[in-house]
């Protein structure tokens, strides 16, 4: 068995071990000899890669849309969710069967409709991604909280209504707090999904000061050559504040993993 997952490490980590050996390298050394170790450490392609994406403006860009979006993701998924689960009609089943269906509808197939509708609205180019970000991050969102809420005592819920709490203190300060594992599982998903993101960010951003780390990484590949060198380096860039953000919500997606598994 440990010889087993060694060999599973191994396959999984060498793309990373390709990378990081790469962004040191020359293009001749990348093309002689991609999987050795550089013959020294040039850290030019990292500094350099980081200046002709903009990194500071890249990381903000990045880090308004991820943040903004996985806000409106969390908030209005788990608000929706809660109604459904607390109004057992046959409205909110249909609703929660329409939720589930979405997750099965493809970027791709609403591409062109979608994106028409972003520039009749006036929100290409524009941090208005975030609303199309949050529509596309619902469906699996609602699916996931709907089978947390139905572990929620509805007791106390009512000895909160019963001291005098309305609805959105009801919700707030008694039922969100109850689904913390849930939550934190969202929100690592969700931010690792939209920092990494690239189809949706290159079609609607087509200006250079809104773009997105992942788009500006597209720089390096042009019709008839490729730097290597620094499209590695820039990809070690955008890969560090994400690897930092899982190292410290793993333990979070475990126990919102281990949570949602087991009912008592």
């Amino acid at each position: 068995m440990y010889v087993v997952l060694i060999l599973l490490s191994i396959y999984t980590l060498f793309p990373i071990y390709f990378l990081i050996v790469n962004s040191f390298k020359s293009q001749k050394e990348i093309v002689g000899s991609p999987i050795s170790l550089p013959s020294s450490f040039d850290f030019s392609y990292l500094k350099n890669a980081a200046a002709q994406i903009k990194l500071g403006e890249s990381v903000v860009n990045t880090l308004i849309i991820t943040v903004a979006a996985v806000a409106l993701i969390v908030v209005i998924s788990s608000l929706t969710a809660w109604m459904m689960v607390r109004n057992k009609t046959k409205a909110s089943s249909f609703l929660f069967l329409c939720f589930t269906a979405a997750m099965l509808i493809p970027f791709q197939s609403v591409m062109y409709p979608l994106v028409n509708l972003m520039e009749a609205l006036g929100l290409k180019n524009t941090f208005g991604l975030i609303l199309m970000y949050g529509g596309f991050g619902l469906s699996m969102t609602v699916f996931l909280y709907h089978g947390f809420f139905k572990s929620v005592p509805l007791s106390l819920e009512e000895a909160a209504v019963i001291d005098g709490a309305n609805i959105f203190q009801l919700f707030f300060n008694v039922v969100f707090p109850l689904v913390k594992p849930i939550t934190a599982t969202v929100a690592a998903l969700h931010v690792m999904w939209l920092w990494n993101d690239f189809n949706i960010s290159l079609i609607l951003l087509q200006k250079d000061e809104v773009r997105t780390l992942t788009v500006k990484q597209y720089y390096f590949f042009g019709e008839f050559s490729s730097n290597y060198g620094m499209a590695f380096a820039a990809s070690i860039v955008c890969m560090i504040p994400v690897i930092i953000f899982f190292i410290f919500m793993q333990r979070y997606i475990v126990e919102g993993i281990a949570a949602g598994a087991v009912k008592s």
